[in-house]
């Protein structure tokens, strides 16, 4: 019996995406960043309230992200935990246009009455283990909407636009030049059980650039001080670092890559927004601490 002949040529699989390194879609990636990057520019200087409307959508989808992972989680000898989004919607739309129109003071009582909605529901909904639920909603109630509404306050002080505009550069500045210099000389991990990917030479590619970044802000955009634009990229820097590593610990918790697929090319929204969680309180603050500007009473008053 004769052995049929073998194709010498290998069975090719249809082409894939062209990704990156990272394993990214990177058209995807580039088509989805420009598709939220045009409303949110020509919300920040033309028309504000398009900016909240967006940051209310990004917001509740985080919401649902992070929610849905925690209920898919299992623990042993423990019912499936079950969360009640309904209140964390209402207060991913409430919190960002409480921190626009009414300051720290309106954005701070948001996150209260989100809170007691949320023990509201677990009641009405009778779900299983109340106290765990509970407390996974107030944690995603803590972490997505009301961290990153402080970019609303920034908004509101002085020269805010560019403000804003500055705090998204330097938190972009920290990936850019982290992810160069770690590129080309990353050999001491930062955390190598959390993220074994970002090293110490990265996260001093990360310092140097955005505070080269701010620099130039504080001399070009704010004729200030240049220590201020200095500071402030370093608070950020940390921040957003700090951010990064909170989320990487929660989806090596959950055992997940990714939070989600919503967004082609970037994963799940907090993918995208986890440096911005602690970066957007920390420069709020450094902004007020330095330049004397704040965010208090509603607009008008």
């Amino acid at each position: 019996m004769t052995t049929p002949p073998q194709d010498s040529q290998p069975t090719t699989a249809p082409e894939s995406p062209r990704r990156n390194k990272a394993g990214r879609n990177l058209p995807a990636a580039i088509a989805t960043g420009a598709a939220l990057l045009v409303p949110a520019v020509f919300g920040i200087f033309w028309f504000q309230p398009l900016l909240i409307a967006v940051w209310v959508v990004v917001l509740c989808l985080g919401v649902w992200e992070v929610a849905r992972a925690l209920e898919a989680y299992e623990l042993k000898d423990n019912p499936r935990l079950r969360i009640p989004k309904a209140p964390l919607y209402l207060g991913a739309a409430a919190m960002p246009a409480a921190a626009y129109w009414g300051g720290v003071e309106a954005l701070t009582l948001g996150l209260m009455i989100t809170g007691v909605a949320v023990m509201v529901g677990a009641v009405l909904w009778r779900v299983p283990d109340p106290g765990r639920s509970i407390v996974a909603s107030l944690f995603v109630a803590c972490w997505v909407p009301f961290l990153i509404s402080f970019a609303l306050l920034v908004l509101q002080v002085e020269q805010g636009e560019w403000r804003l505009v500055i705090v998204v550069l330097l938190v972009v500045s920290n990936d850019t030049f982290g992810f160069i210099a770690g590129v080309k000389f990353g050999k001491h991990p930062m955390a190598p059980k959390i993220s074994p990917k970002k090293s110490w030479e990265g996260f001093a590619g990360s310092m140097l650039g955005a505070v080269a970044v701010g620099v130039l802000a504080s001399w070009l955009i704010f004729d200030e001080a240049l220590y201020v634009g200095a500071i402030l990229a370093a608070a950020v820097v940390v921040a957003s670092t700090a951010g990064d590593f909170s989320e990487s610990m929660v989806k090596r918790e959950l055992a997940i890559k990714d939070m989600s697929n919503v967004l082609p090319g970037h994963g799940g929204v907090m993918d995208r927004l986890d440096s911005l969680v602690f970066a957007m309180p920390t420069a709020y603050f450094v902004i007020v601490a330095l330049t004397g500007d704040s965010v208090g009473l509603p607009l008008g008053l």
